[in-house]
């Protein structure tokens, strides 16, 4: 992620962009792990595609990581109601049926935190 942005002078909406897809693609070349098992994958995958296509379409950068922020809101919760297929809860089984993912779950608060960061800095 941070390589695909060093050489840009400010962020905009097209280098978070890219920078957002390099990281996901960097953590896909080391997990297995897809959306539906249960991983923090459920919350960057959406966030990653909203952002994308706000891009594509030119929105506005504020709009866009307000909608990117309910993309990964959305991906956290859809989690509550999967069986952990990956990492130490997919030793529950049946009993992680019910409860968010922790890391579907701290990749939200990351990317809620850092978009509202810069939501605050496009505001000022």
């Amino acid at each position: 992620m941070a390589e695909a942005g060093e050489e840009a002078e400010e962020i905009t909406l097209e280098v978070l962009t890219d920078m957002m897809t390099a990281g996901f693609a960097g953590l896909c070349d080391i997990i297995e792990a897809k959306v539906g098992d249960k991983t923090l994958v459920d919350t960057l995958s959406p966030a990653v595609d909203v952002l994308k296509e706000a891009t594509e379409s030119g929105k506005d950068f504020q709009v866009a990581l307000e909608e990117m922020k309910a993309a990964a809101k959305k991906g956290r919760d859809s989690t509550k109601d999967i069986v952990a297929k990956f990492g130490r809860s997919s030793r529950l089984g049946e009993r992680s049926r019910g409860v968010l993912d922790a890391g579907a779950t701290s990749c939200c608060i990351i990317l809620q935190t850092m978009a509202d960061g810069i939501i605050e800095l496009l505001s000022e």
